[in-house]
Order: C-alpha cells, then structure tokens, then sequence
C-alpha cells in the first residue's frame, strides 16, 4: 500500500468521530489496501493480455451473464405478482407497510413499490441502493445463483420506488436501521411474491429480522467500550425439507460473535445461549428455531439499544404451513425479569441482564400424514 495514499489528517478525524477510533482507524487502512490491491491486479491483467482483450472480455462476461437471466426469468413465465408486508413502529404496532408489484414479462422484471409507507422519523428508512440490493438477491436466489454476479445480470431488470418512500427517502430521513431490518424485510417480500410464480422453489418466510442489539458504556476504570451484532433466527422451512435453525438468513451477512471473543474484550458475560426450541412454524416441513442470547453486564456502566421486529406479526409459513413464533426481549434486573419491546434503549448496571428470543421460520405445505 502506497503510504502516501493515507491522508492522517482524514484518517484522524473520522476514527475521532467513533467511540472505538483505533479499530475504525484500521478499518480505514484495510479498505484503503484492498483498493489497491484491487488496481494493481486489474492492471497485471492489462499488461498480460492487453486492454483490447481486457474490455472484450469484460463485455463478453456482461453479456452472458445477461443472456442467463433472461432465460431463468422467462422460465418463470409472465404475469404480475404481489404482496404487501408490514413492519412494527416504535411502539410494536405493524403499521409500515412494504409493497411490492412484480411483473414478469419475455424475460424482464419490473419491481414497483407503489404503496410503501411514506418515509418515517426512526432509523427505519433504506436508501434506493439498499432496496436494489434487495431485488438483486432475490433475484438471483430465485433463478441461478451460479450466474456471474455482476451489472450485465441485471440489464433485464428495472426497480421503481417512489421518492420520499421508506424504500426511497429523502434527506434528511434517518437510515441506520434500512440496512438491516428493512432489507431483511424487502427480502421476504420479494420472494413472497414470487412464490406465487415458483412455489416450489421458494421457502416460507424467515424470522425476518437481524435481531440488532447494540451496546456500549464505560467500564469501572473509565475506559470507553461498544459492542453490536447481530442474532441468527429461524429460517424458512424449504419446499423439500426443514428450515435450518439459529441462522443468518437473507441480508445479513455476518456471523455470531464467539462468547470467548465477548467475554474477553468486553465487560459481558454470556449466561445463555441456546435455540429457542420448537419456535418454527409447523408444517410438512418445519420452520427452523429461532435462538436465545443473554448479556450481562459485569462492571460499569452501558447502555443498550435493541433494535428487531416480528415482535407482534409473526413470520408466515407458505403453502399450508404454520407462521413461525415471534420474538421476545427482556431484562433482569435485581432477580426481577420484565419485558422489552422490539425497539427500546434501556440503561444497565453491574448484573443487569438482557435477553434476546429471535424468531422461528414459517412452516411449508399442511401438516404430514399421520
């Protein structure tokens, strides 16, 4: 990596802008590197074969990973499918609402999200590029998804959502959760609606939620500390076979954290871990098991931010199956437990503990034959 690239300065004062500067800091290198090493092999490329070569093979790959999208969506036949989903506001109640209209024509898909909520003051909101997201893994997850993933697969595809939408927004709407709950919600959508025209290639719903928990405080000498994950949920149960359990379905695209990194690095201690058992949705095949977490706090001082949904409208099972269950927060607290809603800030001292119950998935097709 080109030293000189680094501007110090830069570097200094968006690292300063975190409550974690030196790991944000070495964030800012790690990209910074991978960009380079992105150009420098591009460049080895043009050097061996020449740019003429380079661009008409870049073309040539454009092209046909165009030509087998076109083909998978005229598999999928032509005609225009729908479905409308909702997610919980601040106070749990499901009043925003996502809308999809999905039309399939000679192997083209227009997606119109005519109906979406307007814009909301929470954290709520996805930008346009998150929402594309969305649509582009869907999808690719509905056709093939050994298609080469890249711009020419989605030439056949067009993506309306209208400005000052939840889908859409304007500045200055607040956006930190679009990338997390709402996609993980625009996702089902989409596929809810097309399972009306591959009902035997697509799951039930998932948990439907990232189940984010967000923490951080200062310990009892007064160093500064934050923490965030995301929790697995119950997947979908599958047209063939049972939803998996415990997992990061659709969106997102992390991991646990290991209890021993937690306990390690943070003044948390993991008293439960296990799967919420027979959370799923019953059916011919059964909906995975969401999971339970508990943090507590060891020393110091934090606070905590939970932000998830299907608190109230639980995931729904396709083709017959059963909705899966929905989830559950709560906090200990002085050998007292209450519960927590689905989007809610709450202070914590030493020995408080916080719980997350994720939810299961839907179940697929009536129940078994006995």
């Amino acid at each position: 990596m080109q030293d000189d690239a680094i501007l110090p300065a830069a570097v200094t004062w968006l690292a300063s802008n975190s409550r974690t500067p030196a790991a944000r800091a070495g964030d800012l290198r790690a990209q910074v590197a991978g960009n380079f090493t992105g150009e420098r092999r591009v460049l080895e490329l043009i050097d061996r074969y020449g740019i003429d070569t380079f661009e008409a093979a870049i073309e040539r790959i454009l092209d046909a990973s165009e030509q087998r999208m076109r083909a998978r969506l005229a598999a999928l036949g032509n005609g225009v499918f729908t479905c409308t989903d909702y997610l919980e506001d601040r106070n749990g109640m499901p009043n925003i609402a996502l809308r999809v209209s999905i039309t399939l024509k000679n192997g083209t898909a227009h997606f119109d999200y005519t109906g979406t909520s307007d814009q909301v003051d929470v954290p709520l909101n996805a930008v346009f590029g998150v929402t594309l997201s969305g649509v582009h893994y869907a999808l690719r997850a509905v056709t093939d998804w050994t298609i080469p993933m890249n711009d020419g697969c989605f030439r056949p595809v067009s993506v309306f959502a209208p400005g000052g939408t939840l889908l859409n927004p304007r500045r200055p709407a607040p956006v930190g959760g679009g990338n997390v709950e709402t996609s993980m919600r625009n996702a089902d959508l989409i596929l809810q609606a097309l399972a009306q025209a591959a009902p035997d290639r697509i799951p039930a719903c998932s948990g439907g939620t990232m189940s984010n928990v967000m923490l951080g405080g200062s310990t009892a000498s007064g160093e500064s500390w934050a923490f965030y994950e995301t929790n697995g949920c119950g997947m979908g149960a599958r047209p063939t076979t049972d939803g998996l359990s415990g997992i990061h379905c659709h969106m997102t695209n992390t991991l646990n954290t290991p209890i021993e990194a937690i306990e390690r690095y943070y003044p948390l201690r993991i008293t439960r871990y296990e799967l919420a058992d027979r959370t799923g949705g019953a059916g011919r095949h059964r909906g995975g098991d969401g999971l339970i977490r508990s943090l507590q706090l060891t020393e110091g001082k934090a606070r905590c931010s939970l932000l998830s949904d299907r608190h109230r409208v639980a995931p729904p099972g396709a083709r017959g199956g059963d909705a899966g269950h929905c989830g559950e927060h709560h906090v200990m607290r002085d050998g007292s437990t209450s519960g927590l809603p689905a989007k809610t800030t709450v202070e914590l001292a030493p020995g408080d503990c916080v719980t997350i119950q994720t939810p299961g998935g839907g179940g697929y097709g009536g129940p078994p034959a006995n």
